[in-house]
């Protein structure tokens, strides 16, 4: 109980560090390495930001937030590019025209909502970005983040993408019970969803996906999950690496109604 105390302190004092306006990332486009930092509770957030070249949209950029599994937590922002969109950054068209943010989740910790929306927030306050076309995705721990910004901001993602993931975390592993509400999710019944996981994965059981997509439609949702049969917890490589997913994503826009 100690433990989960502590953890929680920290997670309120990092959401409020990063209300505070992150630094002014340069003149135009680019690639750009920063972190978020609550000096309190030493802790950092570090994230890799790409602003696209080009004239910016009228209506600005369209914005994806990716969000890493496990093995990638640290410091070294390097490791960001093993999986996923920023690895994919010279091969996908789409990704070079939206504002591309890359959160790296600190050591022998999880991702939590709290952390990524004030981050969310602070992109827009300088980023020329599209309100209504803010898009996430992510893989194995980062899928688990994917269904949970969807719980936590029904109305404000365009689409998402979550890839081997699932909803509470504590029905695999029931110390790190992260309080996921099935009845938040539902919220987000309107919004766009593709989600992917392997048949065979022996990490994250496909059923972690069914039970969310399956609520979902008892919802009204068209939410689709598509499976790999004989693929593991992998699911991501194959997924990332088709372009119509890209084509899709980026078409979709938040309606205000």
């Amino acid at each position: 109980m100690m433990l989960r105390l502590a953890i929680l302190a920290l997670l309120g004092s990092f959401a409020s560090a990063c209300r505070t306006p992150i630094a002014d990332p340069g003149p135009g486009p680019g690639r750009y390495e920063y972190h978020v930092q609550d000096e309190q509770a030493g802790v950092q957030l570090p994230f890799v930001l790409v602003i696209p070249d080009g004239p910016t949209p009228d209506d600005g950029w369209p914005m994806l937030m990716f969000l890493h599994g496990s093995g990638e937590r640290g410091t070294d922002v390097r490791q960001l590019e093993i999986h996923g969109p920023l690895k994919l950054l010279d091969a996908i068209p789409e990704l070079r025209e939206c504002v591309l943010v890359v959160p790296q989740c600190p050591e022998r910790m999880w991702w939590e909502s709290q952390w990524l929306l004030p981050l969310f927030d602070e992109i827009q306050n300088f980023a020329r970005v599209d309100d209504a076309r803010l898009y996430v995705t992510g893989l194995s721990m980062g899928g688990y983040a994917t269904w949970g910004l969807l719980a936590s901001a029904p109305d404000r993602i365009a689409a998402a993408v979550p890839i081997c993931g699932g909803g509470e975390i504590g029905r695999l592993w029931p110390e790190r019970e992260t309080g996921f509400r099935m009845e938040d999710l539902l919220a987000a019944r309107h919004v766009p969803i593709r989600a992917f996981h392997g048949e065979a994965d022996d990490a994250i059981p496909m059923q972690e996906s069914v039970l969310l997509v399956d609520a979902l439609h008892a919802a009204g949702s068209s939410a689709q999950l598509t499976t790999y049969p004989g693929v593991g917890h992998d699911s991501w490589t194959r997924t990332y690496a088709d372009p119509e997913l890209y084509r899709w994503l980026f078409a979709q826009r938040r309606s205000d109604d």
